[in-house]
Parts: structure tokens; sequence; C-alpha cells
């Protein structure tokens, strides 16, 4: 079982690399507000999971893995944005595509560790711990995107 302060400075690291990612793609305050939103949707969405299975005993050891992961894959999408930059400022021609190519890579890869851990936290199969982490990815980035948006 992880320490309680393991888990909220997994939560910290994730705002702070998360808000420099989007600071980085969009405006800073745009960003962070969206960080913030899927923070509070891996929140929710972690806990009504528990919540529906009778298991919120699981509730820090399930939030904090998935920190971990999200901090792991925010990690590599920051070094993503900064060879991006880089690529722009030497003219690389696919750069936008490359750097594409990396995100849609780090978005499969996200989405088969949450299934991963989901299968070993909550002893799923396989095919239901990739439809929950996928749900779980579309309820974390997505519909805080949506809200960005209007």
């Amino acid at each position: 079982m992880p320490h309680k302060s393991f888990m909220w400075n997994t939560v910290a690291f994730y705002l702070i690399s998360g808000c420099i990612v989007e600071g980085l793609i969009s405006d800073p305050a745009d960003g962070s507000l969206e960080v913030f939103l899927r923070t509070i949707m891996a929140f929710a969405s972690s806990a009504t999971l528990l919540l529906i299975v009778k298991k919120l005993g699981y509730f820090k050891q399930l939030f904090t893995a998935i920190f971990v992961c999200e901090n792991f894959i925010m990690t590599l999408a920051t070094i993503t944005e900064a060879m991006y930059f880089f690529m722009v400022m030497e003219h690389i021609e696919f750069a936008e595509e490359i750097s594409i190519a990396i995100g849609f890579v780090l978005v499969g890869w996200y989405i088969a560790i949450v299934s991963y851990i989901l299968r070993k936290i909550l002893f799923y199969k396989t095919s239901t711990s990739v439809i929950l982490a996928f749900s779980y990815f579309i309820l974390t980035y997505g519909i805080p995107m949506l809200f960005m948006d209007i």
C-alpha cells in the first residue's frame, strides 16, 4: 500500500508537469485549467469504479499506480514537446507528423499500462481492463477537453 504522502507527491508532479506540457501546447491558463479538470475526473472516475465494484479500499493503490503511469507518460510527452521544438527550429520537414505519431504511441502505451494496472489490482480479464482503461482515458482527457472547447 503506497504511503499517503507518495500519493500526493505523484499528484503534485502530475499537476506541475501537466501544466508545463499543456502550456507548451496551448494557452498556459487554459492548459492549467484542463490539467486540474483531468485530475478531478481521475479522482471521480477511480472512486466511482471502486464504489461500483465495492472495493473502495483499493483507492490509494489504484490512484497512485495510475498517477505514476500518468507521470511517466507526461515526462515522455514533455520530452516529445522539446523534441518537436528542436525539429521545428532545425526545419525538419515532417516534424509535426513525427510528433503526432509519438503522441499516438504514448496514448496507446498509456491505455496499455492503465489496463494492466486495472487487471492486476481488480483481477479483470484483459478485454474488460482494456475497455475500462479506454473509458478512463475518455473520461479523464476527453471530458475536460470538451469542457475547454465550450
